[in-house]
């Protein structure tokens, strides 16, 4: 009964002093910025390859943020073409709980793997004069311009062709084994009727 009570105080104590901690980081004017960065390569038709780049912005902090600027040069000009959007953005503000989304489309000129760094984010918080540096995720590496591993395609030509003949083979296999192979309760009941 004691070692009950001892744990009740204990999860009691342990409760309150979580409330008290994020009460105390809920009315402290902080900020709070997660940027996700997503490139996504997609192979057009006529064998062309673009990647999308999206930038998206959370204020997951306490307080509004202000001269919000975004910048990423992680894509080289001697590697790349923008087809559409820029490698930089501002906006004025950025509210509690606000999302903003920036976007890049480019077309590669190099083959080979790529792996690009994080954008920087930069923003001002009131009553405080020099800006704060964020920094996005990273991106996944990209494999451009290069030809795909035709193992896939004939792994599936090979089951698409020879699939069905393995299944009826496999179906006509084990009915012949169930047939063949004697009944273990029939064996049972055999042995029953001798004694």
């Amino acid at each position: 009964m004691a070692i009950s009570i001892h744990g009740s105080a204990f999860m009691i104590v342990v409760f309150a002093s979580l409330m008290l901690a994020s009460s105390a980081l809920a009315n402290s004017n902080s900020p709070f910025i997660v940027a996700h960065k997503k490139a996504t390569l997609t192979k057009l038709r006529n064998g062309v390859e673009r990647i999308s780049v999206s930038i998206d912005l959370y204020n997951r902090g306490s307080v509004t943020v202000y001269d919000v600027s975004l910048v990423d040069k992680s894509w080289p000009m001697e590697s790349f073409d923008v087809i559409s959007g820029n490698f930089s953005r501002a906006w004025e503000s950025l509210d509690v709980g606000a999302i903003v989304s920036h976007s890049i489309e480019l077309e590669p000129r190099v083959k080979g793997h790529f792996q690009g760094s994080p954008a920087v984010i930069t923003f001002r918080i009131p009553n405080k004069a020099e800006p704060v540096v964020a920094y996005s995720t990273p991106i996944f590496p990209l494999n451009m311009l290069i030809d795909s591993v035709p193992e896939n395609k004939l792994e599936l030509t090979l089951l698409a062709r020879f699939g069905p003949q393995f299944s009826a083979i496999s179906i006509v296999a084990l009915f012949g084994y169930v047939l063949a192979s004697p009944s273990k309760s029939n064996g049972a009941k055999a042995l029953k009727k001798r004694r």
